[in-house]
């Protein structure tokens, strides 16, 4: 079964108490919310820089991940 996950630019997964989701359809959802979190201050700050919300998408990794049995 594939799994995926959301990284964020600075290295992490955008939920640590969600590190994988079963559907590429999840990640994206999941990616939308943790967008929402950044839309008052208007940027997500990395470690590097500030990133506007409409490009975020392009800093982060969107990876999937396959069981070898």
């Amino acid at each position: 079964m594939k799994k995926y996950q959301v990284i964020s630019p600075d290295g992490f997964t955008i939920e640590f108490q969600n590190p994988y989701y079963r559907s590429m359809k999840k990640a994206k959802e999941a990616f939308m919310n943790w967008i929402r979190r950044y839309e008052v201050q208007g940027y997500y700050s990395s470690n590097n820089q500030r990133i506007p919300l409409n490009e975020l998408e392009n800093y982060c990794q969107f990876k999937t991940i396959t069981n070898k049995k």
